[in-house]
């Protein structure tokens, strides 16, 4: 491997569509209209000297280095916030600009340490490149005079340090807050001399930066320096890969010492990120070095023996002669397996294809099934397609921007930042969701409206919009009569126009004010191009498939599907969630979503995989529990998930687990399912394997090898095993050859191989004969289906009501500084932005039950109890109260319930009935939990005692 250099151009051209002629040092160059004159002499192959200018930012034109002479103007202006012009002679090097640059250099200099030999950017300093550029031999100014060399360093954050007495108030750490995260948090405090840079007078740690590293990344000096780089030195190679936390899936260098890795900086040429990242992706990546990973595989007869580290040999061999002698046993069906959303599309596709090939069953599914299988079954039924319309790049051409049940700010950030740089430049917003979320109101953002709905009325809100469009005449007729099936729109017409589906009908159902209502439904309407983006708060209910109809609905009435700026974007949780669907890691689908019980699709995998498929749909998830407590469903393989805490009815889960007489975990740490396991794999971090991951825009993109496996496999590797163990052959030499396969049996990926990956950067599904380099923008000719299905969306309350003993409702969500069930962030330094889950509660609800801000609360459902320490926050309703479930010790998932999408048992999440009161003790099931941790620590040194490690 080698360092990726990325090369900056300076500004972006302005308009691509005209072309300018001028001289640049007497070569002709043709440019884009409103190209920045540093841009065009640097595609000209002539690099002008610069410190406040870079590609990512607007022109400046503070530091006065990249000066030019331009014929028939006075003086020397600044060539980055200059725009090219026809005829226009320029000279980017003279004896008299030679000496204007050498001076202000000086004067830098002169204010500035010189340390370069023992300074953690050396090598890597634009300052120390400029210097040597602009042929700076001595500075001529001393140190007696005023300076800033003694200004105290802040350490506060975790991953960087800020170091003021290397700065040189270039601003370029301001305006990539302002610019490219739109959080605002820096400023340039003070005038002339005085002049500096500032978190808002106060510690980075304890400021409102929310630790994107875009700061950190703009800063041409030592000033903002990751912690990692001052302690292992500059890295030496480096390689491209994709981030493996949410579905936004940016793309990264993963920079690195030999097999040590660095840093992490975000890739200029990522098409999902364009090089920004957020505090996960950026700085987050040292779980993959944790103590807690667990590096060799390990049996135990039972839950409650001590594991013993044994080789992959005999791990395996466990695994596989037990799944044979309770097959043989209990019979076919009693094992099955499930996929993680985290892991490549090629390791997911070869576990789905162990189950079916190996297991001889359909008993596979995905944690897509807790969190956006109403996802795929609602638009393929509208759409004829299971995933979002658009790229994210789409954003930029929405004039209305609807934010449905999702808080892109905390769970999507890089792409929070992409919409918020929108609704910056002018588009209009709408927010449905019960909690205020950030982007209800930011700095230079606020939403038009925020229907604050009560949980659970999703489907009542987007009938009552849709209302208005039909009855004030908002249709676009044209696109309906052209792209949607004509009947199955007047029958949907008649039912959505009826009275009781008006705004002011339902009112008093979902809490929202009708006038909010129709204005919110006029403006989406009416504008030129409106996108809707939504995420689990419209999924993880008992309505999810009902209410992605409704969406549909929605956006085929108005034609907002199609074209850029328009849509139905599902922001996705998991790096690879929508990838998991995708390769077929559903009970009932084949990769490409085909049905198990299509002989003709049947046929093509047997003649692939030389064994006859079973043509009957397998268990999803909650089934497999199910059986299992029942007594039929005996063996199961779980690929890097955690159903224990992240599923529903924590109890309903242990008790399914507990009955199991072989649980089989693939997973780098001994996580809460791997309580109840008999056997554990070691598994691999995104950075020791190579593969693709699936972003929510349908962007496939390379998943590269950084360092050797720690546990001497890849997943891949590990699911191979298993299957020849099993007496299935597999026989992949690369995961490259895996998607081969994938492309020879799905037509969305026909045309996918990782030559052209690697030649492209990515590529967006379908890609195939008709799209040979992929599709960024679905249906724009016309719907996969043919035409447009419009369903009749009912709205059917939900099961969980409030009562006189549970007379609240809990929603659950997620916070920017750590993931899903926690398993990587809490094992790093992001705890130190949240290291517990809370209870959000409004100020009218705690006062009622006499609770105050930390106090320690009970949380209780019919289902169960656990206990948090209270946040009092008006960004709640009366009435609702909201936790995340990032921590196990909090057990949330104690309290969820078994209600469920009527289509895809997609558990109801966001919707159940609890009651809240103080407390001064944990719950029954956090000493439990605590004392099954106790034991698992004590088994585990006894173990290692054992076994010598």
């Amino acid at each position: 491997m080698t360092l990726v250099k990325e090369t900056d151009y300076g500004t972006p051209a302005r308009d691509p569509a005209s072309s300018v002629t001028l001289e640049i040092d007497g070569k002709p160059v043709a440019v884009a209209a409103g190209t920045s004159v540093m841009r065009a002499a640097m595609e000209s192959g002539v690099r002008v000297p610069r410190l406040c200018a870079t590609d990512s930012l607007e022109p400046f034109g503070s530091c006065r280095l990249c000066l030019v002479e331009i014929e028939g103007r006075k003086g020397t202006p600044a060539s980055c916030t200059t725009p090219v012009e026809a005829g226009m002679k320029v000279t980017t090097q003279s004896a008299k600009l030679a000496r204007l640059r050498r001076g202000v250099m000086e004067l830098y200099i002169s204010d500035h340490p010189l340390d370069c030999l023992t300074c953690p950017a050396n090598g890597d300093c634009e300052l120390q490149d400029m210097a040597g550029a602009v042929g700076l031999r001595e500075v001529r100014y001393g140190y007696e005079g005023a300076n800033h060399l003694d200004a105290a360093k802040d350490e506060s954050n975790p991953y960087f340090t800020f170091d003021p007495a290397k700065c040189i108030v270039c601003s370029r750490c301001v305006r990539a807050c302002e610019e490219t995260q739109g959080t605002f948090a820096l400023t340039v405090k003070g005038r002339g001399f005085a002049s500096k840079i500032s978190p808002g007078d106060m510690l980075f740690l304890d400021s409102e930066c929310v630790s994107c590293g875009a700061c950190v990344q703009a800063c041409p000096t030592a000033t903002l320096t990751e912690k990692s780089v001052i302690e292992m030195g500059q890295p030496q190679d480096s390689i491209v890969t994709t981030c493996a936390y949410c579905g936004v899936g940016c793309a990264f260098k993963a920079e690195l010492q030999g097999n040590d890795v660095v840093r992490m900086v975000p890739f200029k040429d990522g098409k999902a990120n364009h090089g920004h990242s957020c505090v996960k992706g950026r700085f987050a990546w040292g779980y993959t070095t944790h103590r807690d990973r667990i590096l060799s595989p390990m049996i135990r007869e039972k839950i409650t023996d001590p594991w013993r580290e044994v080789s992959w040999e005999e791990a395996v061999g466990r695994a596989a002669s037990e799944f044979k002698r309770i097959q043989a046993r209990y019979g076919n069906d009693s094992i099955g397996g499930i996929t993680s959303s985290r892991c490549t599309n090629e390791e997911t596709f070869l576990v789905q294809k162990l189950v079916r090939a190996g297991f001889g069953n359909n008993n596979v599914d995905t944690c897509a099934r807790v969190c956006h299988s109403p996802t795929g079954y609602g638009l393929k039924t509208a759409f004829g397609t299971s995933a979002g319309t658009q790229d994210f790049d789409s954003i930029d051409q929405a004039d209305v921007v609807v934010v449905i049940g999702a808080n892109p700010t905390d769970a999507h950030p890089v792409f929070a930042s992409r919409m918020k740089r929108r609704l910056r430049d002018g588009a209009d917003l709408i927010v449905i969701d019960p909690r205020r979320i950030d982007l209800v109101q930011q700095p230079h953002i606020k939403a038009k409206y925020h229907l604050g709905l009560r949980p659970g009325t999703n489907v009542a809100v987007i009938n009552a919009l849709a209302h208005v469009v039909v009855t004030e005449g908002l249709v676009d007729e044209a696109f309906v009569a052209e792209r949607c099936d004509p009947a199955a729109f007047n029958s949907w017409r008649a039912f959505i126009a009826e009275e009781r589906h008006a705004p002011e009908a339902v009112e008093t159902l979902t809490g929202v004010p009708a006038e909010a209502v129709r204005g919110a439904a006029r403006l989406y309407a009416t504008a030129a191009n409106a996108a809707i983006y939504y995420g689990l708060g419209v999924t993880e209910h008992s309505q999810g498939s009902t209410m992605v109809m409704g969406m549909a609905n929605l956006a085929m009435a108005t034609g907002n599907l199609g074209r850029a700026g328009v849509g139905i974007n599902p922001l996705r949780g998991q790096n690879n969630v929508q990838g998991s669907c995708d390769m077929g890691s559903f009970p009932h689908e084949f990769s490409g979503y085909r049905h198990v019980s299509d002989d003709s699709v049947r046929a093509v995998f047997e003649e692939v995989w030389g064994v006859r498929l079973g043509g009957e749909p397998g268990l999803r998830i909650p089934n497999m529990l199910d059986a299992a407590v029942d007594g039929t469903f005996k063996g199961l393989y779980i690929q890097g998930e955690d159903i224990v805490q992240s599923d529903p009815n924590t109890r309903h889960v242990t008790a399914g687990l507990e009955a199991m007489e072989c649980v089989v975990i693939q997973d780098l740490f001994l996580n809460e399912t791997a309580s109840y396991a008999h056997v554990f794999l070691p598994g691999s971090s995104f950075l020791e394997k190579d593969g693709t991951f699936t972003n929510a825009e349908r962007r496939i993109s390379r998943v590269r090898k950084a360092i050797p496996p720690r546990a001497g496999l890849a997943d891949w590797e590990i699911t191979m095993a298993l299957a020849n163990a099993l007496g299935y052959e597999m026989a992949y030499s690369h995961p490259s050859e895996v998607m081969a396969e994938i492309a020879r049996l799905t037509p969305t990926f026909a045309g996918v191989t990782y030559e052209k990956l690697d030649r492209l950067g990515s590529i967006q599904w379908p890609c195939n004969e008709r799209a040979p380099e992929g599709t960024p923008v679905m249906h724009a000719d016309g719907f996969v289906r043919g035409k447009g299905q419009f369903m009749i969306t009912e709205f059917v309350a939900t099961d969980e009501r409030t009562t006189d003993r549970f007379p609240l409702l809990l929603t659950t969500g997620r916070i920017l500084s750590q993931y899903n069930v926690g398993a990587q962030t809490r094992r790093t330094a992001n705890v130190a932005w949240f290291d517990e889950d809370v209870l959000e509660i409004h100020p009218w609800d705690a006062e009622n039950r006499g609770v105050n801000e930390g106090d320690l609360v009970e949380l209780a459902s019919r289902a169960g109890a656990t206990t948090l320490h209270a946040r009092i926050s008006d960004r709640m309703q009366p009435g609702v109260v909201y936790t995340t479930f990032h921590f196990p010790g909090s057990a949330v998932n104690v309290v969820t319930t078994e209600f469920a999408d009527w289509a895809t048992e997609c558990p109801e999440y966001k919707v159940t009935a609890v009651q809240v009161r103080k407390t001064s003790r944990p719950s029954e099931w956090q000493e439990h939990y605590e004392e099954t941790r106790r034991d698992t620590t004590r088994r585990k040194g006894r173990s290692a005692e054992v076994t010598g490690g």
